[in-house]
């Protein structure tokens, strides 16, 4: 009761933190009775904690007593899993090193270790939530995760999280590092993939299609075979269209570019999906982009020409995600 009164005096600090390649973002959302008044963003080149991020950080924090800093997870031994389970998430992942959070009947994971060394690297500063990027992009997507069957991207510079829902039931989910894939492995797994998914060899009684997905299912989204434009696909957010023109894309023939990279690594995730029986697998034909980065057209066109697949790309805002995020989490406690 005292709380919610002091909360009437104050101003609530939002410190969202997002580590990405070598530098770290530090966005601040300054809220009062649950209005936006100030937001402040600064990008700092360190990957953890210097001087200059901790003085930033603690100038905003010190200005109200309610103060909240949460960090976008960013654990290489993480993921998501289709069960809330405990006598099944060992199907899935080492559950013995790791923790899970269920949200109703799937769950996400981080690497314990991974987690406590993050929560030390803030130890000068405190960190009140450490989000999953699962989460993230679950929330960001809520408006086609509920009723589609579809494969759900989030695209960091680093990572990839590749999840594939069917009408909010998680079938699949991997957290992908892109940084550490040698081009001759990715070729090899490309190889592999080619050869496993010969047209031949497939048994398409085994795949459930989803019979109900029809156009009527993405009635907002205008000409949907076109792969020259993407038009906004969500009414909920003021959303900019990202134009693509395929015909302006070319293979670097020098090494792979990094959407090529990211390309493959889709490929050989959903050929997992498809082939490993852990996993419920279902034909997968949408396919849609929370783009942090601003990618090339070329994955685009890769993933529609190579793997037939119709791909839509919104544009995130991962700061402002992981502080509306926090937001959510301090109306449930």
């Amino acid at each position: 009761m005292i709380n919610k009164f002091l909360e009437t005096l104050y101003s609530k600090v939002f410190i969202n933190i997002i580590v990405d390649n070598s530098h770290t973002t530090v966005y601040i959302e300054v809220c009062s009775k649950n209005n936006i008044v100030d937001t402040i963003e600064k990008t700092f080149k360190t990957t953890g904690i210097n001087t200059k991020v901790y003085e930033f950080v603690k100038l905003y924090a010190k200005e109200s007593p309610f103060n909240y800093i949460s960090v976008l997870d960013n654990s290489p031994s993480q993921g998501a899993i289709p069960t809330s389970k405990s006598s099944e998430m060992g199907i899935y992942t080492d559950i013995d090193s790791t923790k899970t959070i269920s949200l109703n009947d799937w769950s996400v994971y981080s690497s314990e270790y991974d987690l406590n060394s993050i929560v030390n690297e803030y130890e000068s500063i405190g960190v009140d939530f450490i989000f999953s990027p699962f989460l993230i992009m679950s929330r960001f997507f809520k408006d086609k995760i509920n009723n589609t069957l579809s494969m759900f991207i989030l695209i960091e510079s680093n990572y990839l999280s590749m999840a594939i829902f069917d009408n909010s039931h998680l079938l699949y989910g991997e957290y992908i590092d892109v940084r550490h894939q040698n081009d001759d492995d990715l070729l090899m797994n490309a190889s592999l993939d080619d050869d496993s998914t010969d047209i031949g060899d497939i048994n398409l009684d085994e795949i459930d299609i989803d019979e109900d997905s029809s156009l009527d299912d993405f009635a907002d989204i205008e000409d949907l075979d076109s792969t020259s434009e993407i038009n906004e696909f969500s009414e909920a957010k003021e959303i900019k269209e990202v134009q693509h023109d395929a015909a302006d894309d070319t293979i670097d023939s020098v090494g792979f570019d990094e959407d090529y990279k990211r390309f493959l690594l889709i490929q050989h995730s959903l050929n997992i999906f498809y082939k490993d029986d852990k996993y419920d697998s279902q034909f997968i034909e949408h396919v849609y982009i929370a783009d942090s980065i601003g990618i090339t057209n070329s994955l685009k066109k890769y993933l529609e020409e190579e793997m037939f697949l119709s791909v839509y790309v919104r544009k995130i805002e991962l700061c402002v995600e992981v502080s509306e995020m926090a937001k959510a989490e301090l109306n449930e406690i």
